[in-house]
Order: C-alpha cells, then sequence, then structure tokens
C-alpha cells in the first residue's frame, strides 16, 4: 500500500510520535503478522448479540465510522448502495457508529439503528456505538492505525478503511471520499477481483 510509513528517518520519527500520541503500539488484537484475524475481534452488533465473525472470512470488507448528525451522513446512501451492488461479489459493508468526532452521534445504539433504516435503508451490519481513536479505539481501529501511521487514522466521521480478503489493509479513504468515487469503487473492484 502506498500510503504506508515509509522505512526511512522521517518514517521512523512519523511512527515514534505515532507511538507516543497512542495510535499504535503493540496491539495484537485480531492480528495474524499484518492479517486481521475477524473471529478475535469484538463485535458487538448494534440490535445486540455479535455480528458474527464468519460474515467476513474470505469477504473484502469496507469499514467506515458513522454519525447520524455529519454532513457527511448522507454517505448512507452511498454506502448501502455499494453493499447491495457489490455483496454478491464478496463485499461487506461494516458500519461503526462513533460519537468521537464532533458528538455527531449522540444517540442510543436503538435510536442509532433506527435513523440508518428509516432514513437511509440500511441493511449492511452496524456495530454497537464505538471509540475509534486513541488508545481506547476499538481493536479493529488500533490494529489499522499500525499499519496506516497518523495519516490513516480517522479525523472525522465517514473515514473508510478497506480490509482484503486475506485480512490485509488494502487502504484508506478520507471523509470526504464518496462511497461512489472512482477511487474507491476502483480499489473495491481490485480487492474483489480473485
Amino acid at each position: 500500500m502506498s500510503r504506508l510509513l515509509p522505512t526511512n528517518p522521517l518514517g521512523s520519527f512519523v511512527a515514534s510520535v505515532v507511538a507516543a500520541i497512542g495510535l499504535a503500539g503493540g496491539v495484537a488484537w485480531g492480528a495474524t503478522g499484518d492479517h486481521l484475524d475477524w473471529s478475535s475481534l469484538p463485535l458487538p452488533a448494534i440490535a445486540g448479540g455479535q455480528v458474527p465473525a464468519d460474515a467476513f472470512k474470505g469477504k473484502v470488507v469496507l469499514v467506515v465510522n458513522t454519525a447520524s448528525q455529519c454532513g457527511f451522513t448522507p454517505q448512507y446512501q452511498g454506502l448501502e448502495a455499494l453493499w447491495r451492488e457489490y455483496r454478491g461479489r464478496g463485499l461487506v459493508v461494516l458500519g461503526v457508529p462513533s460519537n468521537d468526532f464532533g458528538a455527531q452521534e449522540p444517540g442510543s445504539n436503538p435510536e442509532v439503528a433506527s435513523f440508518c433504516e428509516i432514513n437511509y435503508g440500511v441493511d449492511f451490519p452496524l456495530l454497537e456505538k464505538q471509540v475509534v481513536t486513541g488508545t481506547g479505539a476499538h481493536p479493529f481501529y488500533r490494529w489499522a492505525a499500525e499499519r496506516t501511521g497518523a495519516l490513516g487514522v480517522p479525523r472525522w466521521n465517514f473515514h473508510k478503511i478497506l480490509v482484503g480478503r486475506d485480512g490485509q489493509l488494502v487502504d484508506w479513504f478520507a471523509s470526504t471520499t464518496a462511497p461512489d468515487s472512482a477511487r474507491l469503487r476502483a480499489a473495491i473492484d481490485k480487492a474483489l477481483t480473485p
């Protein structure tokens, strides 16, 4: 992946800054080397219970931290369209509601689920609300931060992280990258190609 930290002195400096502010540092959750093991992650479903880890086995997964009161909230519509178009080929869109940015996801889990269903017809999997930044972040986000460095850590709602069928982090996309963007769709198509 072209945006991972380079192996040069500047990259070492950035990596040390990342570690110092708690964005990296030996996270073992869900990882075997660079490969993510979905079955070792907590995956609490927004409606209760767990999202089954086998739903991700051998799939390409687009993980998106979401919020209901954000300028990017209409991206739910595009994410649902991606899910409907690509799920038959092996894509899973996973929404991770979070109140980390601008307190733009203040509702309870049932309120968030209802909002998503009523306003955007969302039926892709949603986790319970999670922390997505810093040392208290959900283990998936700590794993991803180790691989992307500070530049790939969510800075706002609707940040996107693409994980390949093999559990490797493929790429990440800023909040401003719309679900229908050519760059995101090309990355998904490439990841889905056997």
